[in-house]
């Protein structure tokens, strides 16, 4: 029945408590950062598309108006909605030009940090595996070390040391070397992600400084005439009562 002789764990605490808290510890932080990320991808991806829909739909809009029998027989109407058309476009123009930026520098910046944790995820796969092949071979010199020391047992006791070693030495480099580089990579996420989410920014400004200039040129083009709200509202009223006049229009 040598199938069950290993079976179970090393006595012996070959990873200290401490190593392993640190080691869950940094790994549970890049996992953290990982599902950060994904998510404001995920996020950012969501706000293009609805940039880029509102600003088309704009578009789309204004084109249909230019087009609409409501502005044939008004010239000033055809002006103002001409004067719309070509604000909407100036905005879609302007809008693709900020989405343009943001991919460049924060959606793409993005995606190949992301493509660093595959990697990482792997190699701390690896250590895990390095570690179950460690504690697999500790446990069984253990187990030789508690057997009579007949001349045959101290032979498979060497052999069982000798397998031990190069595995124990694989494992405690791959761990040291994640100790080593997880606190470093996931410190690096602000030096890499500043200079994104500064573009970012400015290309915000740069896009609502030039949207204040198109729609400012746009009221100057379609409100000659400067109604306050209460006014504009009182005017539409007035106009909406003569069209409830209409006999075609009134109640049976």
């Amino acid at each position: 029945m040598s199938w069950n002789l290993f079976k179970g764990g090393p006595k012996k605490q070959i990873v200290p408590k401490t190593v392993e808290r640190d080691f869950e510890r940094e790994y549970g932080k890049l996992q953290q950062l990982e599902d950060q990320i994904k998510k404001l991808q995920k996020d950012m991806k969501k706000s293009i598309e609805a940039d880029l829909a509102m600003s088309k739909s704009a578009v789309r809009i204004s084109s249909d108006l230019l087009g609409n029998p409501l502005c044939e027989p008004d010239a000033d109407f055809l002006q103002m909605v001409t004067a719309l058309d070509t604000a909407m476009k100036r905005m879609d123009a302007f809008n693709q030009e900020k989405v343009n930026q943001v991919q460049k520098t924060v959606m793409d910046p993005l995606k190949r940090y992301s493509s660093v944790f595959p990697s990482l995820n792997m190699a701390v796969k690896r250590r895990e595996q390095a570690l179950q092949e460690y504690k697999r071979l500790q446990t069984k010199v253990e187990k030789y070390e508690e057997k009579d020391k007949t001349g045959a047992m101290i032979a498979k006791l060497h052999q069982a040391r000798e397998e031990l070693r190069p595995v124990r030495e694989d494992f405690e480099a791959k761990n040291r070397q994640l100790l080593d580089e997880m606190p470093k990579f996931y410190n690096s996420r602000t030096d890499f992600f500043k200079p994104s989410f500064q573009s970012l920014i400015r290309a915000q400004v740069v896009y609502y400084t030039e949207m204040s200039r198109v729609f400012g040129d746009l009221a100057q083009q379609v409100d000659e005439v400067q109604l306050s709200d209460a006014e504009r509202e009182q005017e539409n009223e007035a106009r909406l009562a003569e069209l409830r006049s209409l006999s075609i229009v009134a109640d049976d």
